[in-house]
């Protein structure tokens, strides 16, 4: 692949060959995957992890399960989410582990997840749970706490991670790592940060961290492919959640229970949850785009309580050296699932999903990676993190998660604007999505985007 990094690119980026596999695949592995740093004599290094969750609705709790390996999970793949609760018998022992202090607008969120983290034995105290919007600052604040998982909705994820790593905190972030230029601004800036503090973040793009597709990667790196041509990729499935607004709620309450749904909480699909697939393709081409033109609109939501949201987009992203890839995303009810990414060569053709990771050449037998050594990514991805810290050499993903946020903010621009957007324009955007003052009463949101009237600003 005659691909090189982009200046943005190689700055700080976590490459795939520094992920941190655990010690049971490193002898089918580590061979193959060249990893400079595996976590073998630090192993057994058990310093304490302290961590306090910031979000405690159903992926904050799910997020925190999975950084104690206390999780059971229950997928639903037309949906495009999951649920997690506290797995039969799970065991905390020896692992050094535990959350000491939880922070959410809400303090029903709160207390849900007081009730799960109680099943392990763990009770935070009533002086360790924070509410309301600055409830996340108090938490910072707890001098114990040297582990943060953010999982919010996406408008304040910039905001917290800059604050948590200025208060010498590791993080672990949901993706995408923001909803605006602003906001992803912000995030490289806490990454550069984190770098020269020695300090961790970690980001919920758990597919770097799932062995299949670091195998994949780290073959297309090396050049099974030879040289890429083009890629496309998709995250076509089902509807999802919807909350639908309760007597006494305000606007605000509404929007932030009902998140995904407004463009300034959740970015729009395009960029909360088809952020998966464009880091794969980032990845794979260890580049960003430079250009995005795209078509998208709503068709299937046609009521309030879908706010303003699109259903669907497809996107063509212009990549250094000429490579296109082409990228769909929808939700609708009654329509083709297809989640996965795609990426030919000169010499074959490499697909990935969450099930499945192979590559068919030209010429020659198959690849396909063996699923018997797969491990949970999303477990994964805080084990990894976890043994990193406590090698003393944190990794850092927030460029890249940062640039994966982007490339989906340029293909929602481009499709709203129905004009093409180019890197640098999406980045120095200065448009920052949501209200100035965080406080609960009226927060009117705009008409659904309409092509050839909508403008970047």
């Amino acid at each position: 692949m005659n691909h090189t990094r982009t200046p943005s690119m190689a700055e700080g980026s976590a490459l795939p060959r520094r992920s941190f596999l655990k010690a049971s695949a490193l002898a089918a592995g580590a061979a193959l995957t060249k990893l400079p740093f595996v976590v073998t004599s630090h192993a057994a290094n058990d310093d304490p992890i302290r961590i306090g969750l910031i979000g405690c609705g159903g992926r904050g709790t799910g997020a925190v399960l999975d950084a104690l390996g206390a999780a059971t999970k229950v997928i639903y793949p037309a949906a495009g989410y999951h649920t997690e609760d506290v797995a039969e018998g799970a065991s905390l022992a020896g692992r050094n582990i535990e959350v000491i202090a939880l922070a959410d607008v809400f303090p029903d969120r709160i207390a849900r997840c007081r009730e799960q983290l109680r099943k392990l034995g763990m009770r935070i105290p009533d002086d360790h749970c924070f509410t309301g919007f600055d409830g996340y600052r108090q938490l910072l604040a707890v001098p114990e706490i040297n582990y943060v998982i953010q999982a919010t909705p996406p408008h304040f994820r910039p905001q917290h991670t800059l604050d948590a790593i200025k208060a010498g905190k590791h993080i672990f972030i949901e993706k995408p790592g923001g909803v605006d230029g602003p906001g992803v601004r912000m995030l490289m800036e806490a990454g550069r940060l984190a770098r020269e503090k020695n300090l961790g973040i970690v980001a919920g793009t758990q597919r770097r961290h799932q062995l299949g597709y670091v195998e994949q990667m780290q073959r297309i790196h090396d050049g099974a492919l030879g040289d890429i041509l083009y890629a496309h990729c998709y995250w076509n499935g089902g509807v999802i959640w919807v909350i639908e607004r309760e007597p006494g709620w305000s606007d605000m309450e509404w929007q932030l229970r009902n998140w995904n749904y407004f463009t300034w909480l959740g970015g729009d699909h395009i960029v909360e949850q088809h952020v998966h697939n464009l880091d794969v393709i980032n990845w794979a081409l260890q580049a960003h785009p430079l250009k995005a033109y795209g078509m998208g609109g709503r068709q299937a939501r046609e009521h309030p309580i879908h706010g303003h949201i699109f259903d669907h987009f497809a996107t063509a992203f212009e990549y250094p050296n000429g490579v296109m890839v082409f990228s769909q995303t929808r939700q609708m009810a009654g329509t083709e699932g297809r989640v996965e990414e795609n990426i030919i060569g000169t010499k074959g053709r490499a697909v990935g999903s969450f099930t499945q990771n192979f590559i068919r050449f030209n010429e020659g037998r198959p690849w396909r990676y063996n699923k018997r050594e797969e491990t949970n990514p999303y477990q994964q991805e805080h084990q990894d993190f976890i043994a990193s810290i406590r090698a003393g050499n944190p990794l850092n993903e927030a460029q890249a998660v940062a640039e994966s946020t982007l490339t989906g903010i340029m293909g929602r621009e481009s499709c709203y604007s129905g004009q093409s957007i180019e890197w640098d324009q999406a980045l120095n955007a200065t448009t920052r999505l949501g209200p100035e003052k965080y406080e609960f009463g009226p927060l009117p949101f705009p008409a659904v985007a309409k092509p050839g009237e909508y403008r970047l600003v």
